[in-house]
């Protein structure tokens, strides 16, 4: 049964929806505006960047990914969230042995507010646990992801960067969650299984939701030429047959340390910054900075921080 917290906030949504296609405007101004509200503060808040994290095939270490990239980002000095979006089948927290006392369904329930659920790891990365073996979770409609993505609105002091780590497959909340980010991380290894489900999802989103830029990461390789060849089979086909763009973020080579830190519950890039996984980790979150301005669209999509103002993350410092 819907809560009530989800309930209201879904309804909200829809009656700020209808209002937005039936006036044929834009809902891209700031909340206090759109509120009738006074003037904006004299210093807008920081604009938050939301990475999503995909590809589509589970099991081709996205949450790895979202893990050391979001860590390789606080410990270059940003203030990180990470949100887990598998929901009933979360481990971000397992990854990083944390203990949460609550997860997502407290947030829906009222019984937590989102800044209350955030739990400290390791260099200030804050994580937003899921809940593991939740079927409740797991069963939750297109509202309540709603209610869960419009409840980033109300921080009133967000990170420069949300990393959302989604789930696997193509369902309805593996692309809504995706679809609200700023940026798509498509994560793919070598297994043909992998390359056609992280086409899949490309195709869905793009279709779909509009969402025309993806880049890529080549996971669990043996050097960069196999890297590369990953990257070229994906972007013959979707230049073949989608209107998208990709391009190359980076390569994971294999890495025993990798598995070691898996196993000890922490990130490579925290445990064993000098191995060769954590390299390829580090360079990743320094192309962050080369992305340029996301591709804020019309509000023909929820999104993560839909209503915020200010600028973007400033660069990324030097030692990366």
């Amino acid at each position: 049964m819907m809560t009530t917290l989800a309930m209201n906030q879904a309804w909200g949504l829809n009656n700020l929806f209808s209002a937005f296609h039936s006036a044929g405007g834009d809902d891209s101004r700031p909340a206090a505006a759109m509120s009738g509200g006074g003037a904006l503060p004299a210093t807008p808040p920081r604009r938050c960047r939301a990475i999503a994290v995909a590809g589509g095939k589970g099991g081709v270490g996205k949450s790895t990914v979202a893990v050391n990239l979001g860590m390789s980002l606080a410990m270059a000095g940003r203030e990180v969230a990470l949100l887990d979006a598998d929901m009933g089948m979360a481990n971000l927290d397992v990854l990083l042995g944390l203990q949460p006392a609550r997860h997502i369904g407290h947030l829906l329930d009222g019984s937590c507010t989102l800044r209350e659920l955030m739990l400290p790891a390791p260099h200030g990365l804050k994580v937003i646990p899921a809940g593991s073996g939740a079927r409740r979770l797991a069963q939750l409609d297109t509202r309540e992801h709603a209610a869960v993505i419009r409840a980033f609105d109300e921080l009133p002091d967000p990170p420069e960067f949300l990393i959302v780590d989604t789930a696997a497959g193509v369902a309805d909340n593996v692309v809504m969650f995706a679809a609200a980010a700023d940026d798509v991380v498509l994560v793919v290894c070598d297994e043909p299984a992998s390359l056609t489900d992280a086409y899949a999802l490309t195709k869905v989103l793009s279709r779909d939701f509009r969402v025309r830029r993806f880049h890529v990461v080549a996971n669990m390789v043996r050097h960069a030429g196999e890297a590369r060849q990953l990257y070229d089979k994906l972007a013959r086909v979707c230049d073949r047959f989608l209107d998208v763009a990709l391009d190359f973020m980076g390569t994971v080579p294999y890495d025993e340390h990798l598995r070691q830190a898996i196993r000890r519950q922490g990130a490579v890039v925290d445990l064993w910054p000098a191995s060769r996984s954590a390299r390829g980790f580090k360079q990743m979150a320094g192309a962050v900075d080369t992305w340029g301005e996301p591709p804020r669209t019309g509000r023909d999509r929820i999104a993560f921080f839909g209503g915020q103002v200010g600028p973007a993350p400033d660069p990324i410092g030097g030692g990366m």
